[in-house]
């Protein structure tokens, strides 16, 4: 009995952290319900280990449907809020839309030293997207996914964030702007000189700077990625661990773990956010 409990418990686990996927099956694969698909063909996944053989290219349906959703969510309440603007008495979403304003405003000015326009609307951008695909963490972890198996969907993940796909899709873009305005700024030749000449400024030690500082732009946007979907991953991984207890213990753990993902929440999207900044500063530098 105990046993079948722990199995169950495994199932439940692996069933909450695998996605809804849509891939290619190659010809001659034998489903999990014993059909063998004829011709390669684009299909969902029924089980997580056709998700797996499903390779690269798969998508993970859940993570682009909710990141695309909370993009879509930040543009309209900006938006709203935008053209209904007031003079006197601002309203609620006004006043939240201009603290997150300011809050980017001196974030960028107190971090970013060059002149580029799109540096605050990016920063603002990021902070508000990943704030918002965080937040869906505190949606009982249940709910979403009991919808969706009402709807015929087997796997339904609903936090972006805790996806490697989205967070590495979203460091691998930050990376591009640093790549692009390390070559804009400061020319191929200087960008050169100082992936060859630092820290060591003489010849000899061109080869030994070279890996220093190749490895040093390689992992920006690796730990940009890891950083946040550790935490949501862990986060996530937590709050399944109290639905498997019984009900009154898990009111009992639930409530004060959501509080503090109240803190952890926009935390790791203000941690994105400034380290998007302080590396887009860095490639700004031509001195």
């Amino acid at each position: 009995m105990a046993a079948d409990n722990s199995n169950e418990s495994v199932e439940y686990i692996k069933h909450h952290l695998t996605n809804l996927t849509y891939g290619k099956l190659p010809a001659g694969y034998e489903r999990a319900d014993g059909t063998v698909v004829q011709e390669a063909s684009w299909t969902m996944a029924h089980t997580a280990q056709e998700a797996t053989d499903m390779g690269f290219m798969a998508i993970h349906v859940d993570t682009m449907g909710w990141s695309i959703a909370m993009g879509l969510l930040f543009l309209g309440l900006f938006r709203f809020a935008a053209s209904r603007v007031t003079e006197g008495v601002p309203t609620g979403l006004q006043n939240l839309v201009e603290v997150c304003f300011e809050f980017i405003q001196g974030l960028v000015r107190d971090v970013f030293h060059g002149k580029n326009p799109l540096i605050a609307p990016l920063a603002l951008t990021i902070f508000v997207w990943i704030f918002l695909m965080n937040l869906l963490k505190l949606i009982p972890v249940d709910f979403i996914p009991g919808l969706a198996h009402a709807m015929g969907l087997e796997y339904f993940k609903i936090v972006p964030t805790t996806d490697p796909n989205a967070t590495f899709g979203m460091s691998f873009g930050v990376f591009l702007l640093i790549l692009f305005y390390s070559f804009k700024v400061k020319g191929v030749s200087g960008f050169s000189k100082e992936l060859a000449l630092n820290p060591f400024n003489h010849w000899i030690m061109i080869p030994f700077n070279l890996l220093l500082e190749i490895l040093a732009l390689i992992i920006k946007p690796i730990s940009l990625a890891l950083r946040l979907f550790g935490n949501m991953y862990a986060g996530e991984v937590v709050f399944i661990l109290i639905a498997l207890l019984p009900l009154w213990i898990q009111w009992t753990l639930n409530v004060p773990w959501a509080i503090f993902h109240i803190l952890v929440i926009p935390l790791q999207a203000f941690i994105f956010t400034v380290l998007t900044v302080v590396y887009l500063s860095a490639a700004h530098e031509d001195h």
